[in-house]
């Protein structure tokens, strides 16, 4: 009879704990059902052939922690031949009096209200109706910072197909001459969970009494809430202390870059089709790991970015960061920059450390707010404004 008990009571509670559960979860689990066998066409390399796989596949490739890009809704730009453009970013750093006025400001303590917040939500996965919710808090902090700009900075949803959208927020120029000429800084703002991509916990969460029964996993903080709110505070404080760049600079936070790079490539699809320029454009994913406090170091991805862009962030980072730089890899559509690569965009990516050192936790039921250090996060928010100041200027 023990046994018999214990197992009575343990479903009973099992099944409190899930009636309790937000009706998305069981929504979300019939979704998946329906689409597990909907093809994705995936590419995880730039030399092999795109390979059509459905979402439990799919499924696999992010347990397996596998960089892959979705181009289920970009085919006819596969084998279309996209020139690279033009790098227009400085050689030089010219503007540090401008620059280090904004940086002065910086400091962690929003980023810590805005992190804790955001990684309350039950999960931030791009197709669930919390990945909305989640999307729906950030996008009203951001027009809540915006506010004192007035039109001087517009905050605007680019809707996709699935329940999360991206957000993009602009600084207009003030030299009509380089209107289409944009600088961008970005961030993803999904979660997934490694074990169960759609009903898989966040961190920050109340976790549940069965974590077996209600999966408890996680990403956000490093992966990539860090960045969203790096990019944010960089944002506030170019907001409050009146920023006025030559050319536009814009803020993304995207979505669905767990399930390939889904929100920027749509993204950066549009800019591409609509003519628009983007000089230079840096992500930010996973902003706040220190592995070593000793050997703290902000990475700086060399695989897949544009080189003078790049050789342009190490001047950056030398100027405007107090700690140096480690150069690092981190393989094919590792992160958002990949998609302005792919439409001929020049981009590059910043990352928390030597990729190898990087977070371990992401994407597990570990990946709490603990690990992270925001005192790291701000070092890129300095090199940040610097970009931001030093890339908007119309003369270099």
């Amino acid at each position: 009879m023990r046994p018999f008990t214990a197992l009575s009571l343990l479903c009973g509670v099992a099944l409190c704990v899930q009636a309790q559960v937000h009706n998305d979860q069981q929504i979300m689990k019939h979704e998946d059902d329906v689409v597990a066998t909907e093809p994705h066409l995936i590419k995880v390399d730039e030399t092999t052939q795109p390979k059509w796989l459905n979402e439990a596949q799919v499924h696999d490739l992010i347990k397996k922690g596998t960089n892959f890009m979705d181009i289920t809704d970009h085919q006819e730009d596969e084998y279309r031949v996209i020139a690279t453009r033009e790098s227009k970013v400085p050689t030089t750093v010219s503007y540090q009096t401008e620059a280090n006025a904004f940086i002065q400001k910086l400091e962690t303590t929003f980023m810590r209200q805005w992190l804790e917040k955001f990684t309350s939500f039950y999960t931030r996965y791009y197709k669930s109706s919390w990945g909305a919710e989640s999307c729906a808090w950030l996008i009203e902090t951001v027009r809540e910072i915006a506010k004192p700009a007035g039109d001087r900075v517009t905050v605007n949803e680019f809707k996709h197909s699935w329940a999360q959208f991206s957000i993009i927020a602009r600084f207009e120029g003030s030299n009509p001459e380089l209107e289409n000429e944009a600088v961008v800084i970005s961030a993803h703002q999904d979660s997934v969970n490694q074990w169960f991509p759609s009903l898989g916990r966040s961190p920050g969460a109340d976790v549940s009494i069965f974590p077996f029964i209600v999966p408890s996993s996680t990403p956000p903080p490093p992966d990539d809430g860090s960045g969203t709110v790096t990019i944010l505070e960089v944002f506030r404080v170019l907001v409050e202390n009146e920023f006025n760049p030559e050319r536009p600079v814009e803020f993304h936070w995207y979505s669905g870059e767990e399930g390939g790079l889904l929100g920027s490539q749509e993204v950066a699809k549009q800019y591409y089709k609509e003519g628009r320029d983007v000089v230079a454009m840096v992500q930010n994913d996973m902003t706040g790991y220190v592995l070593d406090s000793d050997t703290e170091v902000i990475g700086l991805i060399t695989d897949y970015v544009n080189d003078k862009l790049t050789d342009f962030f190490r001047l950056l980072i030398e100027t405007y960061a107090t700690i140096p730089y480690v150069e690092t890899k981190c393989g094919y559509a590792c992160s958002d920059h990949a998609s302005w690569r792919k439409y001929g965009y020049p981009s590059s990516f910043m990352i928390e450390s030597e990729f190898e050192k990087s977070n371990q936790h992401i994407h597990t039921l570990d990946d709490v707010i603990k690990y992270l250090s925001f005192d790291h996060m701000l070092q890129f928010s300095r090199v940040l404004v610097g970009f931001a100041v030093e890339a908007s200027h119309a003369d270099y």
